[in-house]
């Protein structure tokens, strides 16, 4: 499996959209792989992750076909981890040679009605047509073009259902914990008790080294090592499993420089926008 990030920011991207604090005007001026855009993954091009704001940006930065995506999971529905009004240009006028003839959208109950919401305006019948929205829940699998997906809770939302997700095939595993502070006991459980074994782990680190700023919806470095531990102590991670940080926030000032200790400190990768790994 290829697992490309094409946005590796928080809910504001870094810099942020209104902010002029030291980092994001430091960011502004720096540019390259200071900027972080909105979260959003692409799995060997066809399954995504998240569908950002910023989604029209990634196709035009790094080349992604976001046409040729059949199943893309949706972590919760807040603004910057879906974005559902560019879903009426999938057809008509505003998109031809179109390489998936269907997309596939799952998520939670309220990502389905975000999805009815913000289309119901200029939703063409016809471009309707060749999507579905179908609603998960914790724990379901769902088997897609050669993958299985397992959606499990995550520890982000006390209005809705938030989803990490478990993605495997033929043999690999990856495994997508993005939005969440420590994750629930019952997911490191489940893991175990079917003996997953994953090659590549995304970790929300929107707090890098800011310990201080912990809400119990997001995690830092230490709550990363922690998850690390327990993935290994259990059998689902080994030596050759690689951990990535990302969904960094700017208030955590996640220059390369400063992330680049957390790495050699931790034994992890921190992901910038654009990057690919191959399990």
């Amino acid at each position: 499996m290829k697992i490309t990030y094409l946005g590796t920011g928080a809910a504001e991207g870094v810099p942020a959209l209104f902010c002029n604090c030291d980092t994001c005007r430091t960011v502004r001026a720096l540019g390259g792989r200071e900027i972080r855009s909105r979260t959003q993954i692409l799995v060997d091009g066809n399954l995504g992750i998240d569908f950002p704001p910023d989604a029209y940006y990634h196709a035009l930065r790094f080349g992604a076909d976001l046409s040729a995506v059949e199943s893309l999971f949706i972590t919760h529905s807040h603004m910057d981890h879906f974005y559902a009004h560019d879903f009426i240009l999938r057809g008509y006028k505003y998109a031809a040679g179109i390489t998936a003839e269907k997309l596939h959208i799952y998520g939670n109950a309220e990502v389905c009605k975000v999805f009815a919401e913000c289309t119901r305006r200029e939703m063409r019948a016809d471009v309707k047509e060749s999507m579905t929205m179908s609603e998960i829940k914790p724990f379901s699998v769902t088997c897609v073009g050669g993958y299985a997906v397992t959606a499990f809770p995550a520890a982000h939302s006390r209005t809705e259902e938030a989803f990490l997700f478990l993605v495997e095939r033929e043999g690999k595993g990856y495994l997508h914990l993005h939005d969440t502070g420590m994750p629930p006991a019952s997911v490191f459980a489940y893991l175990k008790e079917k003996g997953k074994r994953v090659q590549l782990v995304s970790l929300d680190c929107t707090l890098a080294d800011r310990h201080s700023s912990s809400s119990g919806r997001h995690m830092g470095i230490e709550e990363n090592a922690q998850v690390m531990r327990r993935l290994r102590a259990d059998g689902v991670a080994d030596g050759d499993t690689r951990f990535v940080i990302t969904h960094f926030s700017h208030n955590s000032a996640p220059f390369t420089s400063r992330l680049r200790a957390l790495e050699e400190g931790y034994g992890v990768i921190a992901a910038y926008d654009g990057m690919t790994l191959e399990i």
